[in-house]
């Protein structure tokens, strides 16, 4: 006797099962198949024609940038709303970053506290750690590491030198795993941005120019090299141009361990034809960029993107209303818009919206971050975290957000998919309207298999 039986669409790694199934039995995938010979079980949901996707495993979010590790609530229950089962989430915490164990151990409790969905968690290092914690922060489980080449704040988000980026490198090389890494040049953007003050230059536009594509580049490259050199997996985590992802291939080429990440806003907005309506609300770092979004699709369908995640980020929109574009804060909520976004994209595309989205949200993230013994795939023994996937034409209501923030960017666009219900190891956490589960129904996922460059033995 199974505890639930999902059907439905259900997108597995081979394609989609029409008239499929999902067997669930103490939180894991216990069979799969179609039509009426389904185990027993004490219930059946069955969705109809609903798509049946394993929950998304988001690689890159910040829940804890403006709250502290209270934001992981509210976070997560936007998750949870958004077919987001697993957050991976960034060090960057306020007011410390997470680059001593004393701090991994907080932020686990944390997620025990508040957490509505799993998490993950990136560690870093900063000028005072060195490389000193990152075998603590490795066996306590982080799944990868960030720095950044451009300093958003010297205590929190501080830029690391090249000297020690190189250390690390060299320390994180035998883990094999992902050096993530902020890629920005600070001298040419700090250049840029005094000379576009000086200039009285404002808006979108003029943020993107002033962090321009050279600057991304310049870093990446830098970044690219040491990783050749060093042999540690190095993985920008945000690429903004097909360009970007063409240099890391070709880097790969020479035996590097690198990989890109692509974020869905770079997938779907461009800074001429939405800026004006937008302005600081679809302001990032970097900046979304103007006709990028093709070349970017591209790289997608040339399989040169790892995976792609939201960057979701917890500033309320009072950060954004100031006067000057250069003051307003960078970063944009994502986590329930994810997986909409992503598929309606690809499908207008004509992709496989259903099997790309499987793929880039789920399969991907979660061996890149080694827990793909958990996560990421509709399989025998993997958790039951699906999420099932309505058809029609949806338009996206900030207000309806559960994120606590109730502002974005995607406001008014129109969606060919709703998330109509999420299970967190066989539980419906979501059932279209209403978060089910309660504050520390997540948990912590550690990071558990060998990752992405398991298969070469390195």
């Amino acid at each position: 006797m199974t505890d639930l039986v999902v059907k439905g669409k259900v997108v597995v790694p081979e394609g989609v099962i029409e008239d499929g199934w999902v067997a669930i039995a103490g939180g894991r995938i216990a069979g799969i198949g179609s039509g009426s010979s389904f185990p027993p079980s004490s219930c059946v949901d069955d969705r109809g024609d609903a798509l049946i996707l394993p929950g998304a495993v988001d690689g890159q979010t910040h829940a804890t940038s403006y709250k502290g590790l209270a934001g992981i609530a509210e976070t997560t229950r936007s998750a949870i709303a958004g077919g987001v089962t697993t957050l991976v989430d960034m060090p960057y915490d306020n007011p410390d970053p997470l680059d001593r164990p004393e701090r991994l151990d907080a932020k686990v409790g944390a997620i025990a506290a508040y957490a509505h969905a799993d998490m993950a968690l990136y560690g870093t290092a900063t000028r005072e750690t060195g490389t000193s914690n990152l075998p603590a922060l490795v066996r306590g489980g982080v799944v990868a590491f960030k720095i950044s080449s451009f300093e958003s704040n010297p205590v929190r988000f501080p830029r690391i030198s090249e000297a020690l980026t190189l250390d690390l490198m060299e320390a994180l090389a035998p883990t094999r795993l992902p050096l993530g890494l902020h890629n920005e040049d600070q001298e040419i953007v700090l250049a840029r941005m005094a000379r576009a003050r000086a200039a009285g230059l404002n808006g979108i536009v003029a943020h993107a120019t002033s962090r321009p594509e050279a600057a991304e580049l310049a870093a990446t490259g830098q970044f690219l090299s040491l990783g050749l050199a060093s042999g540690a997996h190095v993985h920008p985590v945000h690429l903004t141009t097909g360009a970007g992802f063409r240099l890391t291939r070709a880097v790969a080429a020479l035996g590097a361990k690198a990989t890109g990440e692509a974020c869905v806003h770079y997938l779907w907005l461009d800074a001429a034809q939405d800026g004006e309506r937008l302005g600081a609300r679809m302001k990032v770092n970097p900046p979304i960029r103007t006709n990028a979004v093709d070349g970017l699709w591209r790289a997608l369908s040339d399989e040169l993107v790892a995976f792609v995640s939201s960057d979701h980020s917890s500033w309320p929109i009072d950060n954004k209303l100031v006067e000057s574009i250069f003051d307003a804060g960078a970063g944009v909520p994502g986590l329930e818009t994810l997986v909409p976004a992503f598929f309606t994209s690809a499908e207008a595309r004509g992709l496989d919206a259903a099997r790309l989205t499987a793929e880039y949200l789920a399969e991907r993230p979660a061996r890149f971050f080694g827990i793909d013994d958990r996560k990421g795939a509709i399989e025998v023994g993997r958790e039951a975290d699906l999420v099932a996937l309505e058809q029609g034409d949806f338009v996206w209501d900030e207000g309806s957000a559960h994120d606590g923030l109730n502002w974005s960017p995607f406001h008014g666009e129109t969606f060919s998919v709703r998330v109509a219900a999420s299970w967190l190891r066989g539980s419906l956490a979501w059932d279209g309207a209403n978060i089910l589960n309660n504050p520390g129904a997540g948990r912590f996922v550690p990071r558990a298999t060998a990752g992405w460059y398991a298969s070469e033995g390195s």
